[in-house]
């Protein structure tokens, strides 16, 4: 499990890695603080949430959100 948000309360899941990477594709499924996020070539979609809405995680994320 992570935290979503970094101390400065920029989000941690972003549209695009910028580091190099030696597994794209690798991770399905992101266990967070604020619910369960899955991600497959049809995007990220919210499976669970834990203390906020969808919409409010959408507010706060640079990454389109289904579910």
């Amino acid at each position: 499990m992570m935290k979503l948000f970094a101390r400065d309360g920029a989000p941690k899941l972003v549209p695009a890695c910028t580091y190099p990477l030696t597994g794209p594709g690798c991770v399905h499924r992101v266990s967070i603080d604020h619910g369960v996020i899955a991600v497959g070539p049809d995007g990220v979609r919210v499976l669970e949430t834990y203390g906020i809405s969808v919409a409010a995680l959408r507010g706060r994320l640079d990454v389109e959100l289904t579910g």
